[in-house]
């Protein structure tokens, strides 16, 4: 089984080239799922992810990168620190912002996120 860092580098590059059912794949049944401000969530489970963030974020923003630049990991948590750079569909305005995503890992898959980000440089790029 893939160390906990492992999975949550994994599941960024299958974000990153686009392939949201092997990110989905790499989630738990019943993961828990809490993103930044306007995206909302009923339930668990990878279904709500892509329907309540991945489908909703990729119709929102022209560009949707992840660039994950540093892991600290302590057993099954894992902190990664990066950038989110993006290009908003409606206004064409870009933002680049710093985040922290912290994961929690059970048996080999993603069971917990949660995001931190500036919410106030994306509200800019969202709503001039």
């Amino acid at each position: 089984m893939a160390a906990p860092a492992e999975v949550v580098r994994e599941l960024y590059s299958k974000l990153t080239a686009g392939d949201a059912s092997g990110a989905l794949a790499l989630m738990t049944d019943d993961v828990d799922w809490v993103p930044m401000m306007d995206y909302e969530f009923e339930g668990w489970g990878p279904q709500n992810v892509l329907e309540g963030m991945l489908i909703p974020a990729m119709n929102e923003w022209v560009t949707f990168i992840l660039t994950p630049g540093e892991f600290v990991a302590e057993s099954d948590k894992v902190v990664s620190i990066g950038r989110f750079h993006s290009t908003h569909r409606a206004t064409g305005n870009t933002v680049e912002v710093n985040y922290t995503h912290a994961w929690d890992v059970r048996d080999g898959k993603i069971a917990r996120f949660r995001q931190y980000i500036d919410t106030a440089k994306i509200e800019a790029a969202r709503y001039p």
